[in-house]
């Protein structure tokens, strides 16, 4: 069975069918370049303070202003697969300083990263130093609820927070909480704790979010290289070759 997306470990377990005896595997690489430029426009959205723009915009205001700037910022990426390559790529091409943040006892070497965490006790320090905290990573029991009140606090007054992993890897409140308090100087979201996003969720009212509806992965050139994935899968199959993408059912993705 070929999925659609690079995390399907939910979906299997929802429906029961990581209780089978299939063989599944991913679509991991069709969804990196469109969501690596979905983290990119986030951190350029608050960086250049659209916001204030829209809203002296509607107001036809006109004023000069000081902007912030991405290159030199520094970024704390979770998840170093391949959504996370291309993130790093993007990112590094922009000027910015990124730090990995992968598995315990694992040796990486991601082009764009200048240093890694592997340790999850190192992971506090990284935060304190992190102007954008950006989850690339897959949604396993290590990583269900990583993000909380405590770890949105470390980060730097300011700093952005990019999720194109999945919802339940932050706490959602505490999200909210960080946002509205202004700790957190925005939030670039594309996948959320409940899906649809409820109409009561207090994030379709805060100014400093961006709400993507689970989409910034589909680009117009989708189907067509999720269909040469599965054509060439299908191909490997039936000459009893080894498949691409094989979801690792201990791993979780």
């Amino acid at each position: 069975m070929q999925g659609t997306s690079a995390g399907i470990g939910g979906l299997l377990e929802h429906t029961g069918l990581d209780k089978s005896d299939l063989q599944f595997t991913t679509a991991a690489g069709v969804h990196g370049a469109p969501l690596a430029e979905f983290v990119l426009l986030g951190l350029l959205y608050f960086a250049k303070d659209v916001p204030r723009l829209l809203h002296w915009k509607a107001e036809r205001h006109w004023q000069r202003y000081a902007s912030g700037q991405l290159a030199g910022s520094r970024a704390l990426l979770v998840g170093l697969g391949g959504i996370g390559r291309q993130v790093a790529a993007q990112l590094s091409a922009a000027g910015v300083e990124v730090t990995g943040a992968g598995r315990p006892g694992r040796p990486y070497d991601v082009p764009g990263v200048t240093a890694y965490v592997t340790e999850p006790g190192d992971l506090d320090t990284a935060l304190a130093a992190t102007d954008a905290l950006i989850l690339a990573c897959p949604l396993t029991e290590q990583t269900r609820g990583m993000i909380g009140a405590r770890q949105l606090a470390l980060l730097r007054r300011g700093a952005v927070f990019v999720n194109v992993s999945r919802g339940a890897v932050v706490d959602e409140e505490a999200l909210v909480g960080a946002l509205a308090s202004g700790h957190l100087g925005g939030a670039c979201l594309d996948v959320f704790a409940a899906e649809p996003l409820p109409a009561s969720s207090p994030l379709w009212d805060l100014p400093n979010v961006i709400i993507s509806p689970h989409s910034a992965s589909t680009a117009a050139v989708e189907n067509s290289r999720i269909t040469d994935l599965f054509c060439d899968n299908l191909r490997r199959f039936l000459a009893g070759s080894r498949l691409r993408n094989v979801f690792d059912r201990a791993a979780g993705y």
